[in-house]
């Protein structure tokens, strides 16, 4: 069946925004109020499992709303707890009656509160904590209640700060001691100066907190308030105001247009904290890190614009701009303290973590290949430009020209993107047929086909993952898994997340708008299912080989949210398993046996199941003595673990042709992929896939007569 890519791939839905959406008004003068009814009527148009909006709906975000503005419960007291209660069952009403009482209540208190914790916090930083007293510190803040007076609230934020002082003056300490080690002679700073050290360490902390908590807006705080409804009909409905979702195309799309400097607000300064590889700041050698900007002039103005003590954001939109276009920036340089001016022409920047890369392995003698995909990323206007399926294809093409013989596709920690892309890579190791199956409220249930009968790799595959491969990588994993096509190595299982988003964007539903820019929702518009009629939704794909790994024991999948849409089943596709391989499952059985006796994986299991119980312990001592015999304790423990990070294989990992040749004129790129290459070597998940590849190759191919595409 012919499927509209634009409404899957494009993110926009076009049909629905161009008819059912826009039939309704929307002539609200606030613009708070706008988008309240504008989102709560997508929502109920557009929804896969639209909820009802009734007092169920509304004491549920009334909990999550609150839990989001005060998560410790250290700026509201009792009584504007009781004051905010009688909204608990009132906000699908207000939703319906477009009326902000609830959020206007909560906001303006929120601030009061926040300038009044402001003084608070200060007040008890200004005297020295003891810390011989015995006193302890619950940190499970969901079971303590709302303080009642201001000495409450005070003694709260005592303990609290004392807390983090003590951490601050137990590491001091350490440090000077092991610094005595090595230089006897030095002079040696009294506790009585370490704790003050570490209470004015809290004292910066609490104050750039606060400095960056003063940046916010109202229009911040209602994002999180229309957050607290959307999230109510599932964990991935989700509302973008206009900056947030600039920031999520540059990381679907791996690119921006700017200079190409992460940057960051500490104190009044926007500083520079890291400047990115191959873009404009790179190139021109005069932006480093740690670098401030002070001014910002565009190339058609006269005079600069100060930037000092500019929200974040803010500076950030004078910064970047379009290819092409210049920005001169006055700069304090780090290192001699100079003000100097630097015109720099903007670009598009390539954020070259977000891409797809490849390294060869050398094992007795023979090559095999390991792409690393973080995400299936896409450009949101052009999909013919560079995506994860077209750089993906090619690093393959680049491997099979170095004799690769095998082949690692590592998706841990890839939590998805595009759905045209999945497609497209599955495609790439098999002849053709269905890859996935989509069900969508509108337009009910179709199959995504692989309808290229060319073959870019024939060769033995493993797919790596664990329980964060989540949506798109599941979709991989899972049809590779059901056409026997590849052996999938990782956690128990992956995410759960099996459905589909589409990003609306707010501003194409109302006529006349005259409020700008209103931002886009995510909105779960589809569940999808596998070639067999499973869902991957909350029980996600179970892999062939189970290998531990830090999260086998914490609870971090789909299954775990709030709200997530219910498994279930749909009809099988058509399709043929793949036939390539002999002994299949024999490979799988000898890589179980071959982990019963390996070391370094049985030391994860049990590394594993140490941080489930250290994250159980809630209760934390206030006395020093008692808070040094937990951390030495805690530190002797953690030591029997370090072998996990000593862990070296026997493998040998190096760059490809074209990317050693790049390394005369990229000396960071170079840097990043030696450090890339050193942590694979110690990657026993690495390595175990390279002897499943080993094994397979071993067992043979049974027939290499595929349709296999021209290099």
């Amino acid at each position: 069946m012919k499927r509209n890519y634009k409404i899957l791939f494009l993110v926009l839905l076009m049909a629905v925004t161009s008819c059912s959406f826009t039939a309704k008004q929307f002539n609200d003068p606030n613009k708070d109020k706008l988008l309240i009814d504008l989102i709560t009527y997508v929502l109920e148009k557009g929804h896969y499992d639209a909820k009802t909006i009734d007092d169920s709906f509304s004491k549920e975000v009334y909990k999550d709303y609150l839990a989001a503005i005060d998560p410790l419960k250290r700026f509201f007291y009792a009584e504007d707890f009781a004051e905010f209660s009688k909204f608990e069952d009132q906000i699908d009403d207000q939703i319906k009656n477009k009326e902000l009482s609830f959020f206007d209540i909560t906001h303006s208190r929120l601030q009061e509160r926040m300038a009044e914790v402001r003084g608070i916090y200060k007040e008890i930083l200004a005297e020295p904590f003891d810390f011989s007293e015995e006193e302890d510190i619950n940190t499970n803040y969901e079971e303590v209640e709302y303080v009642d007076s201001r000495a409450d609230l005070k003694e709260r934020w005592r303990k609290q700060l004392k807390f983090s002082s003590l951490g601050n003056f137990y590491d001091l300490k350490n440090d000077q001691k092991k610094q005595l080690e090595n230089t006897p002679d030095m002079e040696v700073k009294t506790d009585t100066e370490l704790e003050v050290e570490a209470r004015n360490s809290v004292l910066t902390s609490m104050d750039e907190y606060f400095d960056f908590s003063e940046d916010l807006e109202r229009k911040d705080y209602f994002t999180v308030y229309i957050n607290a409804i959307v999230e109510e009909f599932d964990p991935h409905t989700f509302y973008f105001a206009p900056q947030d979702k600039d920031r999520f195309d540059i990381a679907m799309s791996g690119k921006l247009e700017g200079i190409g400097a992460r940057l960051q607000k500490k104190s009044d300064d926007i500083t520079i904290m890291e400047v990115i590889s191959g873009g404009p700041a790179w190139l021109s050698d005069k932006l480093h890190e740690g670098d401030v900007i002070i001014k910002v002039k565009q190339e058609n103005e006269k005079e600069p614009v100060s930037i000092i003590g500019m929200r974040l954001d803010d500076a950030v939109n004078l910064i970047k701009g379009p290819k092409g276009s210049k920005v001169t920036l006055t700069l304090k340089k780090k290192v001699l303290g100079n003000i100097e001016d630097v015109t720099i022409t903007r670009d598009v920047v390539e954020l070259e973590e977000t891409y797809a890369k490849s390294a060869k392995v050398e094992k007795d003698g023979k090559t095999f290949g390991l792409i690393n995909l973080p995400k299936f990323y896409f450009n949101m206007e052009d999909y013919s430009e560079r995506n994860a399926a077209s750089d993906v294809k090619e690093e393959i093409i680049r491997l099979k020209k170095e004799g690769m013989e095998g082949l690692v596709l590592d998706l841990r920690n890839n939590g998805g993107g595009s759905l045209k892309t999945v497609v497209d890579i599955a495609g790439l190791f098999i002849e053709k047929g269905p890859i996935v199956q989509v069900k969508s409220k509108m337009e009910g249930q179709e199959v995504l086909e692989d309808r290229d009968p060319s073959i870019v790799w024939d060769g033995p595959l493993v797919i790596l993952v664990n329980e964060l491969s989540a949506s798109a990588s599941e979709i991989l994993a899972a049809a590779m898994q059901d056409y026997k096509r590849a052996i999938i190595i990782g956690s128990k299982q992956t995410y759960g997340k099996g459905t589909v988003q589409n990003v609306i964007d707010l501003n194409t539903t109302v006529r006349s708008n005259e409020y700008g820019d209103l931002g886009a929702l995510k909105l779960t518009t589809q569940k999808f299912y596998r070639v067999n009629g499973g869902s991957t939704q909350l029980e996600g794909v179970k892999s062939d080989i189970v290998i531990p790994d830090r999260y086998s024991y914490i609870d971090i999948g789909e299954k775990d949210y709030d709200n997530p849409l219910p498994w279930d089943q749909i009809a099988a596709a058509k399709y043929k398993p793949w036939n390539g391989y002999v002994d299949f499952n024999v490979t799988i059985e000898n890589s179980r046996e071959r982990m019963k006796d390996n070391q370094q994986l049985n030391l994860i299991a049990e590394n594993a199941k140490w941080v489930k119980e250290q994250r159980n312990n809630e209760v934390y001592s206030l006395n020093f003595n008692n808070y040094q015999a937990q951390r030495e304790n805690l530190e002797d423990e953690a030591k029997k673990y370090d072998a996990i990070s000593n862990y070296t294989s026997n493998l040998t990992y190096n760059s490809l042709p074209y990317e050693m040749e790049m390394y005369k004129s990229d000396t960071i790129l170079k840097e990043k992929r030696d450090r890339w290459h050193t942590s694979l070597t110690g990657d026993v998940y690495v390595e175990e896939a390279i002897n499943v590849l080993d094994d397979i190759q071993l067992n043979n191919i049974k027939k290499r007569k595929f349709a296999t595409i021209k290099n």
